[in-house]
């Protein structure tokens, strides 16, 4: 490659120093043209059949389109055969308008409108390309003739719509796309649309959509959304226009082309789901769409059940949506990096504790449960994985909500078994470790049998009291203590039969589950001779939890040794 650049001519970007849409943000949704039937369908392997088209369409539907391109029926049998299914058998919502393609030529317009007949909203979207190099290389014409062609078309069009509507309530829309518009002299690009719109009687009342492609991506999206201003401002009857983006993909750019193009003032964009297309693919609708829901802005379609658009998409189109796809990837709402983890788990506990209104957890743009998607996933366990996604899980799918001192121990004793794996482990595994390392820790002391109560200690003071029985081996020994406490009370028990130099530090304690059965978990931290020690307590009882707490702690400290 190293000389093979030099045969590649860099686009020519227009000179447009008054436009505006740099400062522009994007404040409504446009109006949502899916042509996955079309673009999509013609970009697999293996089409499409007719029960899948017609599984998919129901999709489209409800997620929210109101605007679906179902095919090229002129030109493929199976693209007329969807369209037919779906005008006889009566499946076309009374909100939404099916789009049906194709070119400028009368053999094909004519059996579009054949096609469509029966139908209650069509849009005819018919093209012809426009671009220089494609007048150069394939028609061999210059821009008079293509526009020839367009105008020709437009007034096919419009007589054959007035000939079944003469017959019938159909209601008929136009759409023209100057295909390769983004490889077209800008001013060449106006002159057409305005005579288009001219052709089909174009009013503000009755509209055409001026559909702008950028059928292949030559530039960066900022080109794009000069071109597009351009056009909006130069038109002498945009007044009379929607005008709309149909981006392909293959810059790799599409989605920015597409917000920058809405910002330039188009009002309706074609894409498909998952950026699906010929090539490296069409814009995506679905990103477009979140990306808007992210910024808090309607997008006015529907993706609280992502899972299953996407399984639908993946099943019919046998095309795997990526694990890092945006919004509907399976990993994209993980996390593996321990500072992700920790900043993840953060952020939900501070929407918790200050009831924000808002969404507001770093590396989270939006909120997975409107998607349908859960929280267990969200952070996942590797051997990056830091402290306080170890915590985070725990949290999310057990209820157990470790102290912030106790993560960096807990972290470290994950980290490990992934090590130990070399693979990621999952939730179960995790809390699998939790409970071998705590709870079932019952040596070498174990706890048979306690009773606490409480006796007056005169001047309005409380003495609480302490009686048990302790497990060391195979000896049973009684225990006793007195205390401020149940806590304080079992430490004196403790002293009583050579536990020393056990400090307490703190504990945290909180319900694991709620109604009669409820239990309580106690985190229990004490230091041991410079050394600090956790130990973990359930029980129905808070007290005891505690006492179980410490016990853990001591037993954990002993086995090490």
């Amino acid at each position: 490659m190293n000389l093979g650049y030099k045969k590649y001519k860099p686009f020519q970007p227009i000179s447009f120093p008054e436009r505006t849409w740099p400062e522009k943000t994007i404040t409504k949704a446009p109006v949502w043209c899916s042509v996955d039937l079309r673009d999509g369908n013609q970009a697999l392997v293996n089409p499409m059949n007719l029960e899948q088209k017609l599984e998919f369409f129901q999709m489209l539907c409800d997620i929210g389109f109101k605007e679906i391109e179902v095919g090229f029926p002129s030109a493929s049998e199976t693209e007329y055969e969807i369209l037919r299914a779906l005008i006889d058998q009566n499946r076309i919502p009374e909100d939404v308008t099916i789009q049906v393609l194709v070119q400028a030529r009368e053999h094909l317009i004519r059996k579009t409108f054949e096609a469509i007949d029966g139908a209650k909203n069509v849009i005819v979207h018919f093209y012809n390309s426009t671009s220089t190099l494609q007048r150069k290389v394939v028609f061999n014409t210059d821009m008079q003739g293509v526009i020839d062609i367009a105008v020709e078309g437009a007034k096919l069009i419009r007589q054959l719509t007035e000939e079944i509507t003469a017959n019938s309530d159909i209601n008929i829309r136009y759409e023209y796309s100057p295909e390769s518009f983004s490889g077209t002299e800008m001013e060449n690009a106006v002159l057409i649309c305005d005579r288009v719109l001219e052709e089909l009687g174009a009013t503000r009342s009755n509209p055409v959509i001026i559909n702008l492609p950028n059928t292949v991506e030559v530039s960066t999206p900022n080109t794009y959304a000069d071109q597009i201003e351009y056009c909006c401002k130069n038109m002498r009857h945009r007044d009379s226009a929607i005008i709309s983006l149909h981006p392909h993909n293959d810059r790799g750019t599409a989605t920015a082309a597409t917000e920058l193009g809405i910002m330039a003032g188009a009002d309706r964009v074609e894409g498909t789901l998952f950026g699906n297309g010929e090539r490296t693919g069409n814009s995506d609708i679905m990103n477009l769409a979140m990306n808007m829901y992210s910024q808090g802005v309607d997008p006015e379609l529907d993706f609280s059940s992502m899972n299953q658009i996407r399984e639908l998409c993946e099943r019919c189109t046998q095309l795997k949506v990526h694990p890092r796809h945006p919004y509907a990837g399976e990993l994209v709402f993980t996390a593996f990096s321990g500072s992700h983890q920790d900043a993840i788990n953060k952020g939900v506990n501070y929407m918790q504790r200050e009831k924000s209104p808002y969404w507001e957890v770093p590396y989270l743009p939006i909120d997975p449960a409107d998607l349908g998607r859960q929280y267990e996933p969200i952070i996942r366990i590797n051997s990056q994985s830091g402290k306080g996604g170890a915590a985070f899980v725990m949290h999310q799918s057990f209820g157990y909500v470790l102290p912030k001192a106790m993560h960096p121990e807990f972290g470290k004793l994950v980290k490990k078994a992934c090590d130990q794996a070399g693979r990621e482990i999952s939730p179960q595994e995790v809390f699998a470790i939790f409970q071998r390392e705590y709870l079932d820790v019952k040596t070498p002391y174990e706890l048979l049998s306690y009773k606490i109560f409480e006796e007056d200690g005169g001047q309005g003071q409380v003495i609480v009291d302490f009686e048990g029985s302790i497990r060391h081996g195979e000896e049973t020994r009684a225990v006793s203590g007195k205390g401020n406490g149940p806590i304080d009370a079992f430490f004196n028990a403790l002293h009583n039969i050579g536990l020393d130099h056990y400090d307490f530090v703190s504990y945290s304690e909180h319900a694991i589950s709620t109604g009669a059965n409820s239990k309580a978990v106690s985190y229990i931290q004490l230091e041991h001779q410079g050394e600090t020690l956790f130990g973990v307590g359930v029980d129905s009882n808070i007290s005891i939890a505690s006492i179980k707490g410490i016990l853990c702690a001591i037993n954990r400290n002993l086995s090490a040794k």
